[in-house]
């Protein structure tokens, strides 16, 4: 390509009029430079296989203005507005779709007021802005904090007077759910804050009617049962649609200023009772002992009485049997009753029994003849020896 081609000016463009050349050329104002002409801005295509997105707009316009526009001349078909109309139509009718979770429960409201409920499932209602639905939680949990927690304290909530003129700082929480949908929406205008300011209002009532002590240490569950029936009877009144499930205390302290003295009154506290458990302890085993020795005496006594009764009747049986054979041989039973008698009396004493039939020579006795032989003696006494030589006879039957 010659270099003076104009008709193809190359990458930099058209040359300035005038030649734009060396000072001192054709057109040339001497040192002054002359201004450059501008192009106008050419468009360039896009890279090969790329759409050109104008192209597809143009496209998609020049689609749209064959199918909604008629014959020439005729305007807008009405096929096309029937069909604009009717898609419309269905998208604003779908609009009465919803899903209800197993956990909730729709309210449907129309024009603004209640108009039913309805379970879990897929529903329809009528379309938007004539019919809406409000889904409710009926059967989760919901938790309510007053006065607080560990990481951040609220005071206001949390200190209370007692009945007994001093200050707790208190803090608990409250379960409930919603037992009513449709006065849950409509009864009350903050179903939450409404439940937060009655279970306080309520906690400083049964606080006020109770003792410090009591709620520092046993008597937090009564506490409990009472705000419970409180609050639940306050927000029937209300209407609210809201079952309160627990009322747990978390924290029940004095003010800070007076811990240290209420700890010590704890303590003093638990000593008391493990000295009343220890003297419980002591007064159930001597009670225990002195039962099992009653009842030993008695079963002894028991014992004793019924020994003596039996003894009794054997001596009376006894008695009946040797009457009965007096009446048969009174002379033989005599005899056998004497010797008997005699038996045991003379058993335990010393004595001596001589028989001087033909005796010529006096008797001489031992020395410890007549000694008392006592039951710690290993072997009875001799017999008297006989005597060597005849003696006068005695009377007989003579006895020491």
């Amino acid at each position: 390509m010659p270099w003076n081609d104009n008709a193809n000016p190359g990458p930099w463009g058209q040359p300035p009029e005038g030649g734009g050349g060396k000072s001192g050329g054709p057109g040339s104002d001497g040192d002054e430079p002359q201004p450059r002409r501008e192009e106008p801005r050419r468009h360039i295509p896009p890279p090969q296989g790329t759409p050109d997105p104008a192209a597809l707009l143009r496209r998609l316009m020049e689609e749209l203005r064959r199918a909604f526009s008629g014959p020439a001349g005729q305007g807008v078909r009405p096929g096309a507005i029937a069909a604009v109309v009717g898609v419309v139509f269905l998208l604003w009718t779908f609009t009465g779709v919803y899903t209800v979770q197993a956990y909730q429960e729709a309210v449907i409201t129309r024009f603004g007021g209640y108009a039913r409920s309805v379970g879990p499932g897929l529903h329809f209602h009528l379309p938007i802005p004539i019919e809406r639905a409000e889904l409710v939680s009926v059967t989760n949990q919901n938790k309510t904090v007053i006065g607080g927690t560990s990481t951040a304290e609220a005071p206001d909530e949390s200190l209370m007077l007692t009945g007994d003129e001093n200050i707790v700082d208190l803090s608990f929480t409250v379960q409930w759910h919603v037992s009513d949908a449709p006065a849950y929406l409509f009864r009350v205008r903050d179903p939450d804050d409404a439940v937060k300011a009655v279970a306080e209002s309520a906690m400083r009532e049964v606080v006020g009617r109770s003792a410090l002590k009591s709620i520092l240490t046993n008597g937090r569950g009564q506490v409990q049962a009472q705000t419970l029936i409180l609050m639940q009877k306050i927000l029937d009144g209300y209407h609210a649609g809201v079952t309160i499930d627990a009322v747990q205390i978390q924290n029940a302290n004095p003010p800070a200023e007076v811990v240290p003295a209420y700890q010590d009154i704890a303590r003093a506290g638990q000593d008391a009772q493990s000295n009343i458990n220890v003297a419980n302890t002591y007064r159930n085993r001597v009670v225990n002992e002195a039962k099992g020795d009653a009842a030993k005496i008695v079963q002894a006594a028991q014992g004793y009485r019924e020994k003596v009764i039996l003894e009794a009747r054997g001596q009376a049986s006894r008695f009946n049997a040797l009457y009965a054979q007096y009446r048969l041989a009174p002379a033989v039973t005599r005899e056998r009753l004497y010797i008997e008698t005699m038996q045991g009396v003379l058993a335990n004493s010393s004595k001596v029994i001589i028989d001087a039939k033909g005796a010529t020579t006096p008797i001489i006795l031992p020395a410890d003849a007549f000694h008392v032989k006592s039951s710690d003696d290993a072997a009875p006494p001799p017999p008297a020896p006989a005597a060597p030589a005849p003696a006068p006879a005695p009377p007989p039957g003579a006895s020491q």
